[in-house]
């Protein structure tokens, strides 16, 4: 039986959380299974991750005016028990920005849907196994 885990997609760009989708899939790997949720805006990308359980956030770090990176940064630095979060770059040489933002993994766009799966897997499953 597959588990079923809540991730929030983060863009001002339609598009870009239409290729964020589509890169995760429903499924990313056999046993487990993925619902999504969207914010465009900041407030509602906080009001989401307050609201409801998120097992994972994937923001783009190209958004505007509030950016993935610094949204990372702020729930690492403000919640307890932030879920993990992925960030999706334009340029590999932004990786230093990402670590500094303490997030726990980086995408480049464009997205390959076979890397994008198996990160989204491993930081999911990461979440949700035993310590």
């Amino acid at each position: 039986m597959s588990e079923t885990r809540t991730v929030l997609l983060y863009s001002d760009d339609p598009q870009v959380r239409d290729r964020m989708r589509l890169a995760i899939g429903t499924k990313p790997r056999p046993d487990l299974e993925v619902e999504f949720v969207e914010s465009s805006t900041y407030a509602d990308c906080i009001k989401l991750i307050d609201d409801y359980e998120i097992h994972l956030v994937v923001l783009d770090g190209e958004a505007a005016p509030a950016g993935g990176l610094g949204i990372a940064r702020q729930l690492k630095d403000e919640l307890k028990h932030a879920p993990p979060t992925c960030v999706v770059i334009a340029r590999s040489a932004d990786r230093w920005l990402a670590a500094y933002a303490k997030v726990d993994a980086t995408l480049l766009h464009p997205l390959d849907p076979v890397t994008t799966a198996a990160a989204v897997a491993d930081l999911l499953t990461k979440r949700v196994s035993p310590v």
